[in-house]
């Protein structure tokens, strides 16, 4: 990604004070996904980062990583997989639980949309924690698929998402395009 790339991104993401609750500053990108040249430049780098990894499959986690995965697997000309909350899903689903700092909580994906020759890029707008992200790692390997990597918009690298993530990665790259 070029620096000039980053910058754009970089000013198209408000910062929201004392959103969800007082001393967070929440990080909104609802002003990069109104701006076109803004989201086109986002699609393209996360296009070119799945392209680069051999990426057959793009897992989208919800809610904003669909916004962003979705355009993705169109202009890389690869599949959409979207990871849902648990019980939004029709049909025969793989489901994983994971910690959060306030208790837990669980994903599911369709385990007939992978094959164990997929190799699967996970797409979502900010890694925090880790949790999801970790959560969907294991979701896509018990689908029988492979991991290609992690590419997220924005690592909130205060918050240690990365470090919890690493030892899932099982060596899979992990890209974020932005870190705060």
């Amino acid at each position: 990604m070029t620096a000039t790339t980053r910058e754009l991104l970089l000013s198209r993401i408000r910062d929201v004070p004392d959103y969800p609750k007082p001393g967070v500053i929440f990080k909104d990108i609802t002003p990069l996904l109104a701006d076109p040249a803004a989201f086109t430049a986002l699609t393209d780098t996360l296009a070119e980062l799945c392209v680069t990894h051999g990426a057959t499959k793009i897992v989208g986690l919800e809610a904003r990583g669909f916004i962003l995965a979705a355009p993705v697997a169109v202009r890389a000309g690869i599949g959409f997989i979207p990871v849902r909350k648990a019980g939004k899903l029709p049909g025969a689903t793989l489901s994983q639980a994971y910690e959060l700092e306030y208790g837990t909580a669980e994903i599911e994906i369709h385990a007939e949309d992978l094959k164990p020759d997929d190799r699967v890029m996970v797409i979502d707008d900010v890694l925090a924690t880790g949790g999801t992200a970790e959560a969907s790692l294991a979701l896509v390997r018990r689908a029988g698929a492979q991991v290609a990597g992690v590419a997220i918009l924005m690592e909130l690298g205060f918050l240690g998402g990365r470090a919890r993530l690493e030892p899932a990665l099982r060596g899979a790259p992990l890209e974020a395009l932005i870190t705060v």
